[in-house]
């Protein structure tokens, strides 16, 4: 299979972003529903619209669909030419497919409708086990053609402090927070995104003044992205603010990420997290997704208690 390439910034070419592999359609096509009537077809259905999510990318023929769903030729022809009648799909070109007006309504639904959290304990628990760290949680914020994919502060921990120790203003803060493309934040969340959506970060500039240990270069950045998915964790270098470190965990719900959070230490308190560093922004993370997910997060010991 040929590799897939895109250009960068210089018209030079280089590999397409990695995008984490879901096993959900993979299961599914290796387990075939038993029992036939509305609830087999219900479950094909949800098959064919999962697999534009494998996919990524705008439109796919029925083979690709067929081949990602698990499901023959037939049974997917019929699905979709009954979802594009309802706008579930949209038939572009000849032969190929993308969701449709009625998928993006639902999809901006749940998303409008998410569980709503307080974290405050979660956040607070991070910053306590991190000797004071400073502590953000921050969810995707924009995954439109108009802004493209950004991530956005909706909570943190942090003391008495006024943030006026990051040097920064607030114009600057909020423009550096926003890029997924910088610091270990915005990488832990661009890790587990589509490759789709890691393309349309990769083509935002890099926000002014960064940090020194920023990665300017795409390729480098990419390089990063499977290790943090495999450990469940990224570890930020000076990336987005001189003098600062820092760690992040992914946040999500119900298997996709929604946001990450953060904490952030002095360069000669933390030259490198520490496993027990680690350990807590990881059981943050785990924390913040349990509740979106309806449950409450696993209790975790304050550091020296246990």
């Amino acid at each position: 299979m040929p590799t897939h390439t895109l250009p960068d910034r210089r018209g030079h070419t280089r590999p397409r972003p990695s995008s984490p592999k879901s096993t959900s359609t993979a299961t599914a096509a290796a387990n075939p529903p038993s029992g036939a009537g509305g609830t087999g077809h219900a479950v094909r259905v949800f098959r064919v619209q999962q697999a534009f999510a494998e996919l990524g990318g705008e439109a796919h023929s029925l083979r690709e669909l067929a081949g990602v769903s698990g499901l023959d030729d037939s049974a997917v022809h019929r699905i979709l030419q009954s979802g594009v009648g309802h706008g579930t799909f949209t038939q572009v070109g000849r032969g190929l497919y993308r969701l449709g007006s009625s998928a993006a309504r639902l999809g901006i639904h749940a998303l409008l409708h998410a569980p709503n959290v307080d974290a405050g304990e979660v956040l607070e628990r991070l910053r306590h086990d991190t000797d004071g760290g400073m502590v953000f949680l921050y969810s995707l914020h924009s995954l439109t053609h108009f802004c493209g994919a950004q991530r956005q502060c909706t909570d943190m921990a942090v003391g008495e402090s006024d943030l006026a120790e990051f040097g920064l203003t607030p114009r600057e803060l909020m423009t550096l927070g926003r890029s997924l493309r910088l610091g270990a934040s915005g990488r832990v969340i661009l890790a587990h995104l589509p490759g789709p959506l890691q393309e349309r970060a990769l083509a935002e500039p890099v926000p002014e003044r960064p940090g020194p240990g920023v990665y300017l270069d795409d390729d480098q950045l990419l390089a990063t992205l499977p290790e943090i998915r495999e450990r469940g964790y990224a570890v930020g270098i000076e990336e987005c603010l001189h003098g600062w470190n820092s760690c992040a965990a992914p946040v999500f719900w119900g298997g996709s990420v929604m946001g990450s959070v953060v904490f952030l230490k002095p360069t000669d308190a933390m030259p490198a997290p520490s496993a027990t560093d680690v350990a807590a922004v990881k059981a943050a993370g785990a924390g913040i997704s349990r509740l979106l997910d309806g449950s409450a997060p696993l209790a975790v010991p304050h550091r020296g208690t246990a």
